[in-house]
């Protein structure tokens, strides 16, 4: 069974200002390391993604993988795995609160469940990679 990963991070701006560069899919090869090929499939019935296909190459691992995303406005976002050639789950989120006019805080919540056996820690040491980059990478996109 997969165990969820979290870690938070503050960002110097609104919900609002975040949230529009995390919806901001086909840009994510800019500014995401490991992002080869961002493309939406299919779109929402409120212009934000619904699906996501995926081709990412990290150093430690490759995947082609389409993710289904919800919406909850500015406040938050989760997803889980449509289908991978890599992993069996992945169910995630990023929740914002603004803690402060024009600071947020984010929290990155993942649960990855591979398809390949994988010893305990450093499965625990990839998600802390994954949720370390994800978060700084964000967070510089979004202050610029």
């Amino acid at each position: 069974m997969a165990d969820q990963s979290t870690q938070s991070i503050t960002v110097a701006a609104p919900p609002s200002a975040v949230m529009a560069v995390i919806a901001d899919f086909p840009a994510y090869p800019q500014w995401v390391a490991a992002a080869k090929e961002v493309e939406v499939v299919e779109p929402g019935p409120d212009g934000r993604a619904r699906r996501v296909h995926f081709v990412i190459d990290a150093s430690v691992l490759s995947d082609d993988y389409v993710l289904e995303y919800t919406w909850d406005d500015d406040r938050r976002v989760s997803w889980t795995l449509v289908k991978s050639k890599l992993m069996k789950r992945q169910e995630g989120s990023y929740t914002l609160t603004e803690t402060a006019p024009g600071s947020t805080e984010v929290r990155y919540a993942i649960t990855v469940d591979v398809n390949i056996p994988m010893i305990g820690m450093l499965k625990r040491r990839a998600e802390k990679v994954i949720l370390d980059t994800a978060l700084k990478e964000l967070k510089k996109r979004v202050e610029g």
